[in-house]
């Protein structure tokens, strides 16, 4: 879990935006997305294929292949 000190004189807002930055690195926030909704077990292969037809497709594209 991300932890951030306020510093002496710092703003809160300056804080804040150093937690939020800490949680994307540490991947909490697409990790909640993710978790948001039931996801079946179907639907997870599908958008894994999807993304791996993506990648494929940005490969040869960038490849010229």
């Amino acid at each position: 879990m991300p932890a951030v000190k306020v510093r002496d004189n710092e703003p809160f807002e300056r804080a804040l935006k150093r937690f939020t930055k800490q949680c994307e690195k540490a991947g909490l926030m697409s990790d909640i997305r993710k978790h948001q909704h039931y996801e079946k077990p179907s639907e997870k292969r599908k958008r894994k294929l999807a993304a791996a037809k993506r990648k494929q497709r940005k490969l040869s594209a960038m490849f010229g292949d």
